[in-house]
């Protein structure tokens, strides 16, 4: 059992696939997900490393490698859950590309967004809330039923176009072999959430169907008190096809480095340890390697029983790393429900 390091953490200062593979192997690393920043000028070193055994793929984030055209890389430069059919119709091709893509390399899953419902108010309003100090204040409840009976009234929509463009990819899917995961994203608007990931790996009954489990993300869900984390994952754990590692700290700062965050991690070593799950640790580009390479050995030690002295870890960062997750790189927005 081994855990990834995502490629979103150093692609971006590397001018080819060699040389950025190479810098995660050194820390220790054998296993790799391609990031949705994975640059055509970084595809043929890729390549040449998995041909000669070097590393091996696990997974790839949509979209990979970066469309043509596209000025940066993005998980949601096209979703599944939208309203415009022409930006359903693009989600559903460069998806496709990205899934013959993972085949290539060997990967067996491929991680995606799906989207948001588009509603008037935005979790953004909760987490200014959040960082006022005025977490489960009169007013806060109030913006929160709010956003709920929003997202409620107008998820249905949403959700069935979401159905309708994974029934476009599943003969793809079949025909590679490559799971999607849809990911679990951390704002009240996003789709799908836990109930409806579930409903809708239920529909397809597809080990090409699956959920992708983001821990910070899950964490923030339960800080935000849309959801406990422990047991949704456990209730999704079969339909899991793999997870994003990754702690949170100051309740909605995600992508920090284990062990200097708030997340539990002995709570979910059984969950965690599954044989067959892809794990990967989601780091921040600005993460220094020696973070990286602690986390990797207390994930190790925590999760596998790999012996490891961790007394002498670093504490969590003070305030000024608390930034919320809102960015490309933290791959944002939510939900209601409480399993």
């Amino acid at each position: 059992m081994e855990f990834a390091l995502t490629t979103r953490w150093n692609a971006g200062r590397h001018t080819t696939g060699e040389a950025m593979v190479e810098e995660i192997l050194e820390l220790g690393f054998t296993h790799i997900e391609l990031g949705y920043d994975t640059r055509m000028d970084l595809v043929p070193g890729i390549e040449n490393m998995v041909e000669q055994g070097a590393v091996t793929v696990t997974s790839l984030h949509n979209f990979c490698p970066l469309p043509m055209g596209a000025p940066h890389g993005h998980p949601e430069l096209y979703t599944f859950a939208n309203s415009d059919r022409h930006i359903r119709q693009n989600a559903i091709h460069y998806t496709k590309q990205t899934v013959e893509f993972a085949a290539r390399l060997g990967a067996k899953a491929i991680v995606v967004h799906a989207g948001y419902v588009e509603t008037r108010r935005s979790t953004s309003q909760l987490l200014d809330l959040i960082v006022t100090g005025k977490l489960y204040t009169p007013a806060y409840d109030k913006l929160k039923m709010k956003l709920a009976v929003e997202r409620d009234k107008k998820a249905p929509r949403f959700v069935a176009w979401m159905y309708e463009c994974m029934e476009a990819m599943l003969p793809t899917l079949e025909e590679y072999q490559v799971a999607i995961g849809l990911e679990n994203l951390p704002t009240w608007e996003a789709v799908p959430s836990e109930t409806e990931i579930e409903a809708l790996c239920n529909h397809f009954d597809s080990p090409y169907v699956r959920a992708w489990w983001d821990m910070g993300h899950a964490q923030i869900r339960e800080n935000l008190g849309y959801i406990n984390h422990e047991r949704w994952m456990a209730k999704l754990h079969p339909r899991i096809v793999g997870m994003h590692v990754h702690d949170v700290s100051h309740k909605i700062a995600d992508h920090t480095m284990p062990p200097r965050g708030e997340i539990d991690f002995n709570r979910f070593a059984t969950l965690g340890a599954r044989p067959d799950l892809i794990r990967v640790i989601e780091p921040t580009t600005k993460t220094p390697a020696q973070e990286i390479a602690e986390a990797h050995t207390l994930l190790k030690a925590t999760w596998f029983d790999d012996p490891v002295e961790t007394d002498n870890l670093p504490p969590a960062p003070p305030d000024e790393r608390a930034e919320a997750s809102t960015g490309p790189e933290s791959e944002n927005k939510t939900s209601t429900e409480q399993a």
